[in-house]
């Protein structure tokens, strides 16, 4: 493929270029985690090979760590094997938005927040993240905020993530100290490039500027350069304002809107095997069923602590660690159902979904 791309007239189609680009970038990032996994099987070899002639505490210790280091490579191998979707490698745009008209939602909303901020920088692969898009809450937290994460296997993994997110706990802005219920949605999306090219019509846009609606200090002086998109045909809004011109928000807003309409019949597949829907144009606000809306998960955290996944029963009572960011016990389960039942067929596929 190298010998491939390096042909003069490789670059007329650019969009094979690019296709044939991140193949190669894929198969040397595992050809270097297989080669780091190696290297790490024949030092603990090495290691227990020493041990069998003498006794050496110190040895033992760093023979335990590498052997902890490659079981942590093996899980997450396994974990890449569940992934074959082509938009798996890509990075991810990741929305989160509160509860219509709950100040607890908004909390709650930064909490999710949070808890991917620290997933992403606590996760093996290396994670870049940045707040596109937000809304303040009215007494902190956030209305919405779209992060962008960019990173082999991000969509593929936070694809889990799509979905309602529940949360029971004391109300920290309740005076009388009850128990509370809110909710927040997370819906995800893969990050395109040039791979994948398609132009979304002008007559069905709605672009306009509005003006930084943020929580002041540095952000306070923004001029209008915030721009926000719509898509006619369907509703979907996308805002950014973080960016430092009117042309760059507006590209961004554009990328996140391609990227939601993109992932509508493709993270959304029993959505769109159940309308009927193949191509972009033809989606209708009233077909739309959006996957963020169904309720995948509740996080209890009195009066004691338990997360549970609803669609693979999954759970565990560490809810601390969980908004910690290790979510991945979560991710696993839910590659792996959705292995299983993409082999099942559409009818089980659509019940999972």
């Amino acid at each position: 493929m190298n010998q491939l791309i390096s042909q003069a007239t490789f670059g007329d189609n650019y969009v094979t270029f690019y296709q044939t680009l991140q193949e190669i970038e894929s198969l040397n990032a595992t050809k270097k985690q297989y080669q780091r996994s190696h290297f790490i099987l024949e030092d603990i070899k090495a290691a227990l090979e020493l041990l069998e002639l003498s006794v050496d505490e110190e040895l033992l210790q760093e023979a335990q760590t590498n052997l902890t280091q490659l079981q942590q490579e093996l899980e997450t191998v396994e974990i890449q094997q569940l992934m074959s979707d082509p938009c798996d490698q890509k990075g991810a745009f990741l929305t989160i938005t509160a509860e219509v008209g709950s100040i607890d939602a908004q909390d709650w909303a930064a909490m999710l927040l949070q808890l991917y901020h620290r997933w992403a920088v606590n996760h093996n692969q290396k994670v870049y993240l940045d707040i596109v898009e937000e809304s303040a809450g009215d007494l902190g937290g956030f209305k919405y905020a779209t992060l962008e994460i960019t990173g082999r296997y991000a969509y593929g993994l936070l694809k889990s993530e799509q979905g309602t997110h529940r949360v029971i706990r004391i109300s920290p802005f309740s005076s009388n100290s009850k128990r509370h219920t809110c909710f927040a949605s997370v819906e995800v999306s893969p990050i395109l490039d040039e791979s994948i090219d398609f132009e979304i019509p002008e007559k069905d846009l709605e672009i306009t500027s509005l003006k930084y609606s943020g929580r002041g200090g540095q952000n306070a002086n923004k001029t209008e350069t915030g721009m926000r998109v719509v898509h006619i045909p369907t509703g979907i809004s996308v805002i950014s304002n973080n960016e430092r011109s009117q042309m760059q928000n507006k590209e961004k807003a554009l990328a996140i809107l391609k990227s939601k309409l993109f992932a509508m019949p493709t993270a959304g597949y029993a959505y769109a095997l159940a309308q009927n829907v193949q191509q972009v144009e033809a989606i209708q606000p009233r077909l739309i069923q959006s996957l963020s809306n169904k309720l995948i998960r509740e996080y209890i955290l009195h009066p004691y602590t338990k997360v549970k996944d609803l669609r693979t029963n999954v759970e565990t009572p560490a809810a601390t660690e969980v908004l910690d960011g290790k979510i991945d016990l979560f991710i696993k389960a839910y590659l792996q159902q959705l292995n299983h039942t993409t082999s099942v067929g559409k009818e089980a596929l659509d019940n999972f979904k």
